[in-house]
């Protein structure tokens, strides 16, 4: 593991600020999908390293022409589970880069299908700057006093 690199075996849920070095298996299509904040532009990856796969889903201006077999390097990303397996996400367009393959990630073939253990529920999204609302004017934690 270099320039402190998780492996795809490592992931768990709720994970922040992750960085893998990764082969695109699968490069997925870029298509229009609706959440609790409108409609919203993703596109779902399959990639993987020596020790598993993991679905990589890229928001809004993150989304990149990927191909099979292109060597990937991703930062600043977040672990989340959804459907009961754990997937990687990023956000911005400097957080996906089309590496030079150095031989560092296996090919394509030789990629197990192993895929991250969930371990117990997990946030959709971590808390990032979480702050609880008050209710009726009142703090989250008035309220179970």
């Amino acid at each position: 593991m270099s320039r402190g690199r998780s492996k795809i075996a490592d992931l768990k849920p709720g994970m922040e600020r992750v960085s893998v070095l990764v082969r695109v298996i699968d490069p997925g299509e870029v298509r229009r999908i609706t959440t609790r904040s409108g409609e919203r532009t993703i596109r779902e990856a399959t990639v993987g390293d020596e020790t598993g796969r993991v679905k990589l889903v890229m928001w809004g201006r993150s989304i990149k022409s990927l191909s099979r077999g292109n060597v990937i390097e991703v930062s600043g990303a977040w672990t989340t589970v959804f459907r009961g397996k754990v997937q990687l996400n990023v956000g911005g367009p400097e957080n996906v880069r089309v590496v030079e393959d150095s031989g560092e990630v296996p090919p394509v073939e030789s990629i197990p299908m192993e895929e991250p253990k969930t371990e117990g529920a997990a946030p959709r999204r971590p808390t990032r700057g979480f702050r609880p609302r008050a209710r009726f004017g009142r703090s989250r934690e008035e309220e179970f006093e």
